[in-house]
C-alpha cells in the first residue's frame, strides 16, 4: 500500500506564498519514490483536475503549467521521499485543492494518466 500525504495547504492573501509538500510512505511492487516521476496536479471547484508541476526522477528535469511558470518551482528530496511545492505570488485564480502524484514513469510528465498514485488533496485558498 502507498501513501501520498500532502500538507501545507490554508488561507491566504493574494501575493502570499505557500509551500505544500508530499510524503510518500509504504510500499507496493514498482514503486520506489526516488526513481519515479513526480507531480502537482489542481482542481478548482467547477472545473476539471489540471496539471501544475511535474519533477523527473533525479530532479533534473521539471516541466510546469504556464499559468504558474515563474511564480511556483516543484522540488524533491528523495532521501526523504518528499516532493515540494514552493507557490509565490499567490492569485486568487490559485484557489484549488492541490493533489501531489506519484507517476508510473521516470519523466515528469503533465499527463494525468501516467499517474498511478495521488494523495488525498490540500486546500489552498488565496483570497483578493
Amino acid at each position: 500500500q502507498v501513501q501520498l500525504v500532502e500538507s501545507g495547504g490554508g488561507l491566504v492573501q493574494a501575493g502570499d506564498s505557500l509551500r505544500l509538500s508530499c510524503v510518500a510512505s509504504g510500499r507496493s511492487f514498482g514503486f520506489t519514490f526516488s526513481t519515479l516521476g513526480m507531480g502537482w496536479f489542481r482542481q478548482a471547484p467547477g472545473k476539471e483536475r489540471e496539471f501544475v508541476a511535474a519533477i523527473s526522477w533525479s530532479g533534473s528535469s521539471t516541466n510546469y503549467a504556464d499559468s504558474v511558470k515563474g511564480r511556483f518551482t516543484i522540488s524533491r528530496d528523495n532521501a526523504k521521499a518528499t516532493v515540494y511545492l514552493q507557490m509565490n505570488s499567490l492569485k486568487p485564480e490559485d484557489t484549488a485543492v492541490y493533489y501531489c502524484a506519484a507517476e508510473t514513469g521516470h519523466s515528469g510528465t503533465y499527463n494525468p494518466s501516467s499517474y498511478r498514485y495521488w494523495g488525498q488533496g490540500t486546500q489552498v485558498t488565496v483570497s483578493s
